[in-house]
């Protein structure tokens, strides 16, 4: 299962039918905190985690899961590229960094190569 976490409920819900209408299975949730109190019922093979959200951003959603000694395998999107925020989310355990409006091809390339890292 992959997990969506975006606070834009049509960019989550874009991505999860996109994943799905990929053969993939998906799951949405609208912020940081949501997906972090089910992470560990849910157990995900990867995470695609907006970076800006309000609360908890997705930088730390992953700060958060790598004190928790996490290997989830997680993909940043952004529509907002700050200068170090891609060094920042790859130092927090970012398997790769994707600028909004996301690439289909390029979302579904990083997930199989981040999925099959965590096999």
């Amino acid at each position: 299962m992959i997990a969506v976490v975006d606070d834009d409920i049509l960019v989550c819900k874009a991505v999860v039918c996109l994943l799905r209408a990929s053969g993939l299975t998906a799951r949405g949730f609208s912020s940081g905190q949501e997906f972090l109190e089910s992470w560990l019922a849910e157990r995900p093979d990867c995470l695609v985690v907006d970076l800006q959200m309000p609360g908890m951003s997705g930088v730390d959603v992953l700060r958060t899961l790598k004190l928790a000694g996490a290997h989830l395998p997680s993909i940043v999107i952004t529509a907002h590229d700050e200068p170090g925020a891609r060094e920042e989310c790859m130092r927090q355990g970012a398997f790769a960094y994707l600028l909004k409006p996301i690439d289909d091809q390029l979302l579904l390339e990083a997930l199989r190569r981040a999925v099959g890292t965590a096999a």
